[in-house]
């Protein structure tokens, strides 16, 4: 190896180069994104079908649809909500399907069944992944241009201009209102001029029109023939000609209506920083760089705002490229901290500029080969790589250091080469970086939340640890071969004085501990066992880990039915409490809309809220003291809090709360007993707060319940009935008329007047076809009806929930007093309960990823029989790599941190970097047969370069596990693990590992 590197060195050196100069363009050409794109297996259908009553809605639309859906192939899980008039249905399907294809042949089975479906049946297929929430939002406000000047500039001006830039997927706009013609009929005019409401309806509608009819040939031309009769105005539509009087005279619209422009009904409320607003959300494609788009969007509104309408105030509620901004750098800066400080450790033990200087080339090099893999796996920068190149900082290191360390040894003992010394290095440092990059194997398969976040972490890791391995076996001996001296050498190991004295003091421990080797090793155990199942039992477990993202979502609901005017005045005084908060620096409300999209009532709605920058109070205290003060100032308004990255998860696995108590049922009856009982029994359970059920209630309805005896002595039918009705109370379009860009629509309707109480509609007057008139109340019965609860449905089963956040609190202690809360509620004959929400998804990816730690450790321990041929050895190598688990356990508990899912990925990545330090220490050793001297004598010779690589390690990672910044939280309780793993593993390498080997190997057979 050695004559191959000395003929190959200019080889090396370009292909080195090379490498290094594609790693920084692509460093400067990937897309930046917050997260990984990530194909999540769901889809949510949004169905709509008038406003029928939901148990029609739900017999003659929600069923059928779910029934339909059932035939997708590879559908795992279905899930409905019903409401008055629309429905919202989950299709999950397994991991790994193609989820453009399974929305697709959705549509399909949809567009196959809609014909049998009711009149006005409507459906809408949208796949779910992180980019169902906008990523940019701005807020549209004037003191002197209309909601109606607004919502049109929004909706035909800006919408355009944004939709166009590079990256945007799609531009919605909310709020305002939209312009339309109103016909206003006066039944007492109509009933004059023996005329119904059905003739101005169909008069108006065959009196707008433009129809091409036909072609016709002249000489040399051919021409288009066009018909126009298109309505441009509102004289337009009053001068319509409704009947011709005998002897003369016509009758025409304006006779019989009122006609205005004017708004068209609106149940929804937008505003921004407490005045009414339009608001418009970009959305970005899965593949897009944020940063450019963010870019990109700016420079538009910049070019173009001059031509904007003078009193036009455009201002950002949300900005997600401040947090990936914020994140990324914050990983960045974790990056350099770590680096600098492996640094110091570097020359600390080996006290020489050069062996630092090639570190120092080698590692940016090793990080950039790693961007270039990463572009060619079409990978984003984001959280999560940008997070795995962090983490990988002293691994990376770890392999130059060690290489390093063992040509300076050699070279100052005088008997080899460079290039002699970094040969005998080869075989070791090939196993020690296989048995970390072997960890990440298994990491390959995982599914789920888990694997959508963390798999573009693990490969980061695994890219720059080859890229470290090659590099250390090739540049480094390169670089070391024309950059250090001999002198060098020989300083480093003058530096070593008092790594000698600790040396000394290995030795004078470890004789006796020899000589009492199994007692020493079951003590060892049985410490650590003990530690580590003390910590279990105590520690705190969670499901992702939280960041202060510096905003989030505040979802309200008021009371069932209550109207919309009246859910504004107590969303208005909330608003009054968020504005005096310090810590807000401005939000968007929405009422009867919803960020995420939904079904939702006219009494509910959210806001999303962006908090000031730091320094400020942390964003869950921010959180708590909003919820404490709207529940002691605005009774009857129910709240729930949430950042907009757990919103975003908690929609794309269809259940946003981490705590539901799913009760299922055939008999609505005993569902609602026993979803009050479930309630109750959350509220009792401590830092469990915002308990809600899952099925709300509708507003009231007015039934007219028709006669059909009556109607007939009157000569009616229950569809004219009906179509008088709609128009009288509800207005119908009877066509649209072109204003520019704009399609404004005619609304047929009654004089407000006439339709402003309940009482009124008894008194509505409806045309026989005679033409003398009915009141309603002669026909038909008026009745209010309370309102009815939303209906839910699992995998076709009638379900109710019960859902609940946390304050204060862990999942995994909350969980435990939920499950003995439930199990005291005697739930009504025939119903049962399950567990579901972000908790289900935590035990599924922990059972994933305990499913991967076992694999690591059987590859790993695979690995180490085949390169030491010992099971001795590898026995003793795994013992260290299970009483470092004991670490991770008892470090996690010292530190208040969370067992989540970030945790669980250091865990298995402790396997293989104590695996690592292992396959050093054995290195050292000649086999089974080795005697107590010796192996004191190869922890003498491992001890600087084993404790080198654990405090470079441990520095590297301290910036993430310290959280400096809101990215490093993400990766926080993964870089504990991975510390507290080091700090107990590397001295039990030197300490425990030569221990349980010397009570092994004498018993333990040698392989073939």
């Amino acid at each position: 190896m050695s004559h191959w590197l000395g003929r190959q060195a200019r080889f090396i050196l370009a292909a080195f180069l090379l490498l290094t100069a594609g790693g920084v363009f692509a460093l400067t050409h990937l897309p930046v994104s917050l997260f990984p794109t990530i194909q999540f297996p769901r889809i949510a259908v949004a169905l709509e079908a008038g406003d029928r009553p939901v148990d029609q809605m739900e017999a003659t639309v929600t069923r059928p649809v779910e029934d339909a859906l059932r035939a997708v192939p590879g559908v795992r899980n279905i899930r409905s909500q019903t409401s008055r008039g629309s429905a919202e249905v989950s299709v999950t399907f397994d991991w790994g399907a193609d989820i453009v294809t399974a929305a697709l042949q959705s549509e399909s089975e949809l567009a196959r069944l809609a014909p049998s479906l009711p009149a006005g049946f409507f459906f809408n297929v949208r796949r779910m992944d992180p980019t169902i929430f906008p990523v940019m939002g701005y807020s549209l406000t004037s003191n002197t241009l209309s909601q109606v000047e607004l919502r049109t500039f929004a909706q035909y001006t800006l919408r355009p201009l944004l939709a166009a830039i590079d990256g945007v997927v799609d531009v919605s706009v909310l709020g305002g209102h939209e312009a339309e013609f109103e016909v206003l009929v006066d039944p007492a005019r109509l009933q004059a001029r023996g005329l119904s409401v059905a003739d101005v309806e169909s008069t108006i509608s065959a009196s707008n029109i433009v129809s091409a009819s036909g072609r016709l040939e002249d000489r040399s031309r051919l021409y288009l023939t066009i018909v126009d009769d298109q309505l441009s105005g509102t004289r337009d539509i009053e001068e319509i000609v409704l009947r011709s009087i005998p002897g003369g005279g016509v009758i025409s619209v304006a006779d019989v209506a009122d006609v205005a422009l004017s708004i068209a009904p609106n149940w929804t409320r937008v505003t921004a920083d407490g005045r009414s607003a339009v608001l418009v959300n970009i959305r970005q494609a899965p593949d897009a760089n944020s940063l450019a788009l963010t870019s990109g969007v700016k420079a538009a509104l910049a070019r173009e705002t001059s031509g904007f309408p003078k009193d036009l105030t455009i201002t950002p509620y949300y900005d997600q490229s401040d947090l990936v901004v914020s994140a990324a750098g914050s990983v960045r800066d974790a990056i350099l901290i770590g680096t600098l400080l492996a640094g110091l450790v570097l020359f600390l033990f080996l006290r020489s500029l050069r062996l630092v200087l090639i570190v120092a080339i080698l590692l940016p090099s090793v990080l950039a080969a790693t961007a270039l893999l990463l572009m060619a796996l079409g990978q984003s920068l984001n959280i999560m790589t940008l997070g795995g190149m962090a983490a990988a900082v002293g691994l990376i290191v770890d392999d130059i250091v060690v290489m390093l360390e063992h040509i300076a040894r050699r070279l100052s003992e005088g008997t080899k080469t460079v290039l002699d010394a970094s040969s005998e290095m080869i075989r070791p440092l090939i196993g020690s970086s296989l048995a970390t990059i072997v960890v990440f194997t298994p990491l390959a398969f995982l599914s789920g939340v888990t694997g959508g976040f963390f798999k573009a972490l693990a490969i980061t890791m695994a890219s720059s640890l080859v890229f470290s391995m090659i590099f250390a076996m090739t540049v480094v001996p390169v670089l070391a071969r024309f950059l250090t001296r001999q002198q060098d050498a020989e300083r480093a190991e003058r530096a070593g004085g008092w790594l000698d004295r600790i040396a000394n003091a290995y030795g004078v421990l470890m004789k006796p501990l020899l000589q009492h080797a199994r007692v020493a090793s079951l003590a060892l155990v049985a410490v650590a066992l003990g530690a580590g199942l003390f910590s279990s039992s105590r520690i705190a477990s969670g499901f992702m880990p939280q960041m202060d993202e510096g905003g989030f979502v505040l979802d309200y609901v008021a009371p069932a039915g209550l109207s919309l005017t009246e859910t504004d005045r107590l969303v208005t005084q909330m608003e009054a409490i968020i504005q005096s908060n310090p810590d807000v620096a401005s939000y968007s409300r929405r009422t009867g809309l919803q960020l995420g999209g939904g079904l939702t009532e006219a009494n509910e709605g959210d806001l999303f809220i962006r908090l000031k920058p730091f320094p400020r109070r942390p964003i869950e205290d921010v959180m708590a003291d909003l919820r404490r003060q709207v529940s002691e100032t605005v009774p009857g308004l129910e709240i729930e809090t949430i950042q907009l990255i757990g919103d975003v998860i908690g929609d794309l696995t269809a259940v946003p709360q981490p705590i539901e108590v799913k009760l299922f049922g055939n008999d609505a009856a005993s569902l609602s007993r026993a979803a009050d009982q479930a309630l109750a029994a959350l509220e009792t359970v401590r830092g469990v707060v915002e308990v809600r059920k899952s099925d709300r209630t509708a507003g009231d309805a007015i039934v007219i319940t028709l006669n059909r005896t009556a109607m007939a002595l009157d000569g009616l039918d229950p569809a004219s009935v009906s179509t008088q009705i709609e128009t009288l109370v509800g207005g119908r379009t009877a066509g649209t008329i072109l204003d520019g860009q704009r399609s404004l629509n005619i609304r047929l309707w009654s004089p407000e007047g006439l339709r402003q109480r309940v009482p009124q509609l008894e008194d509505l007057m409806l045309r026989a076809l005679d033409g003398h008139l009915v009141p309603v109340e002669r026909i038909a019965k008026v009745e209010i009806v309370s309102g009815q609860a939303q209906s839910s449905r699992e995998n076709l089963q009638p379900m109710t929930a019960v859902t609940g956040r946390l304050e204060g609190r862990d999942m995994g202690s909350a969980m435990v007093d939920v499950r003995k809360a439930m199990g005291s509620v005697a739930l009504p004959a025939g119903v049962r309960y399950a567990f579901g929400g972000l908790y289900a998804e935590q035990q599924k990816s922990f059972a994933d990823l305990v499913t991967v730690f076992a694999a690591a450790f059987l590859l790993s321990g695979l690995l180490l029989v085949f390169l030491f041929r010992s099971l001795a050895q590898a026995a003793s190598i795994l013992s260290v790599v299970g009483l470092s688990v004991a670490g991770v356990l008892s470090g996690l508990y010292l530190t208040g941190t969370e067992l989540n899912i970030a945790a669980m990925m250091g865990l298995t990545m402790v396997i293989g970097i104590i695996a690592e330090l292992g396959i050093f220490y054995f290195a050292e050793i000649e086999g089974d047969a080795a005697s107590h001297e010796s192996k004191i004598e190869a922890g003498k010779a491992r001890l600087r370069p084993i404790l080198m690589s654990a405090l470079i390690a441990i520095l590297a990672l301290s910036p993430l596990a310290l959280k400096l910044g809101q990215g490093s939280a993400l990766l926080a309780p993964m870089a504990t693990a991975i510390i507290s793993g080091l700090i107990i593993g590397a001295p039990l390498v030197l300490i425990a590992a030569p221990l349980i080997h010397a009570a092994l190997a004498q018993k333990s057979p040698r392989p073939a």
